[in-house]
């Protein structure tokens, strides 16, 4: 039946692991940049020893098992299956939470804040900031369906999921979410906010203020950053908005295209002064990438853009609401520029570490903001 929710597990036969590491072999690699920094893309000697790295000392039973050890399920949800992790609180009184990826992001992302999340007794903290954590993956992502026909968006998307927090058993709960998450966790907020107790967000998209006469100096700065975003960093979003297929090919095929794709955002948008080892681990970087590369999601996923990149909905999310702005983040826009689109925004909090992928960089950080901005809700 449609609302059944069958067990999964990762389980990746040798052969395909063997192909993997039989095409990082025989990758054939283009010339080094012309430059001394990452201002043409991932360097050419920062992929080679990536790739190295994956092809000879990346344990695959020990990834297996560390990506197969939160419980995992399958439902179908409007005809297209979603895979999802659901980690239940020890604490039966817990707030109920969905928590969305973004891209070049997954459920990975979450693997280091959804113990604390599910038991903060056990984490130095209170049983009344439990959550029951449901971390859906996006359609065309990781072991989610990939989409036949056009049409879901951030929007159908977001049905989805209160579909899923229903089936589940959860007619009340909360959303969080950064990236597409966020996006996908604002429209829950506009679409069905008599179902949430509130939003957390950790991305925010905003529009441009139209006076800027009276910036403070901390927005001038913002609007620098976002300035230098749209001159030298959105080509991907252009590419993935506009032609998914065509970099599909290259990101299906080839593991070095696919790893050098999504290695830049991790150096253009996490706070590690330029090198993501200080942040992520080599083994933790894989982990995601093998979450695009073992479904072959590199198409099916970069299809989001095309869906749902412009125009960006800016109505008003009448659910509770909380923003935690991150100083690494891409938009760090100010509480001023985005209240008019948060009517009931409670929490305004911006860490002094972190940037894009929040979670994965400072867990410790994500998981306090989340439950600073769920107590705002009670």
């Amino acid at each position: 039946m449609d609302d059944d929710v069958r067990p999964f597990r990762i389980e990746i036969p040798q052969s395909v692991i063997d192909d993997l590491r039989d095409r990082l072999r025989r990758t054939r690699w283009p010339e080094p940049e012309t430059v001394d920094d990452w201002s043409q893309g991932t360097p050419l000697a920062y992929a080679r020893e990536l790739c190295r790295s994956w092809m000879e000392d990346y344990d695959w039973p020990a990834a297996q098992a560390r990506l197969n050890q939160f419980p995992q399920f399958i439902t179908a949800i409007d005809g297209l299956d979603i895979h999802f992790i659901h980690v239940r609180s020890p604490h039966p009184d817990a707030t109920p939470l969905v928590m969305t990826h973004g891209w070049p992001g997954s459920v990975v992302e979450f693997h280091k804040v959804i113990a604390p999340l599910t038991d903060p007794a056990s984490h130095g903290g209170s049983p009344e900031d439990a959550f029951h954590v449901v971390c859906p993956t996006l359609p065309g992502f990781g072991f989610s369906g990939k989409p036949a026909r056009a049409g879901w968006n951030v929007d159908r998307i977001a049905d989805g999921w209160d579909q899923l927090m229903a089936r589940l058993g959860y007619p009340r709960y909360g959303a969080q979410g950064g990236d597409w998450g966020s996006r996908v966790t604002s429209a829950l907020g506009r679409r069905h906010s008599g179902n949430l107790i509130g939003v957390h967000l950790n991305f925010v998209a905003f529009r441009r203020p139209d006076i800027t006469a009276d910036l403070t100096d901390r927005e001038r700065a913002s609007l620098a950053a976002l300035d230098e975003l749209l001159a030298r960093g959105i080509g991907y979003a252009q590419i993935q908005s506009t032609r998914p297929q065509s970099i599909g090919y290259g990101l299906v095929d080839s593991p070095a295209a696919l790893a050098a794709w999504i290695t830049e955002k991790y150096w253009a948008w996490s706070d590690s002064d330029g090198d993501p080892a200080s942040v992520f681990s080599r083994e933790e970087m894989l982990d995601n990438i093998m979450m695009y590369w073992l479904p072959a999601a590199g198409a099916s996923s970069a299809r989001l853009y095309w869906e749902s990149y412009a125009p960006r909905n800016l109505d008003p999310v009448l659910a509770p609401a909380a923003c935690s702005i991150f100083p690494r983040e891409i938009f760090r826009p100010s509480r001023r520029w985005v209240q008019p689109q948060f009517p009931d925004l409670r929490y305004w909090n911006e860490p002094d570490k972190g940037g894009h992928f929040a979670a994965f960089e400072q867990p410790e950080i994500f998981v306090r903001e989340v439950r600073a901005g769920f107590r705002a809700f009670r």
